[in-house]
């Protein structure tokens, strides 16, 4: 096996990968954004945007939970951290471009996103709101692990490559 940029640990009598202790599987890229296509022909875009908010934000904020207390880090480390790996896991290359728990407040640039090359650029419209949930319940899991009261934020995917952009953008914000 090549090296990875993540410590995958593979139990050797259940066959469960495991990274930084938390349970992972390894799966197609297609597959996964294939499901989201599914769903979007199935119930909506609408639909399939709001179930996916919910599920990411849910689980964003399990992990960021986790990964703090297994790493030892606080505060936006943990957002940072958040967004390496799920660059170290194939989602696409993620950059904070800007970031303020306090106000609820985050600017992300994507390039390289899983949806975006699975779509392509012939979508034409945004395609990659799946990461807005995401931040969102790594920023509450900000504002909960500071002792604030939890902000109602939203997420918005302002640009997208898979409607013809160079990058895909996303600002979070008070809702």
């Amino acid at each position: 096996m090549s090296d990875l940029p993540v410590p995958v640990v593979v139990d050797p009598e259940t066959g469960g990968w495991s990274v930084d202790g938390q349970p992972m599987i390894l799966i197609p890229r297609h597959y996964y954004v294939f499901i989201q296509m599914e769903m979007e022909k199935r119930f909506g875009i609408a639909a399939t945007a709001e179930l996916f908010h919910t599920a990411a934000a849910r689980a964003a904020r399990l992990w960021c939970e986790r990964e703090a207390l297994s790493h030892g880090l606080a505060g936006v480390e943990v957002f940072c951290h958040y967004l390496k790996r799920l660059t170290e896991r194939g989602y696409g290359r993620f950059a904070v471009e800007a970031v303020d728990a306090r106000a609820g407040r985050a600017a992300i640039r994507l390039e390289h996103s899983c949806y975006a090359l699975e779509y392509g650029a012939g979508a034409k419209r945004r395609t990659c709101y799946a990461f807005g949930g995401m931040f969102i319940g790594a920023m509450e899991y900000l504002a909960a692990a500071a002792g604030l009261a939890e902000p109602r934020l939203m997420a918005e995917e302002t640009q997208c490559r898979a409607e013809g952009a160079a990058c895909c953008r996303f600002e979070v914000r008070p809702a």
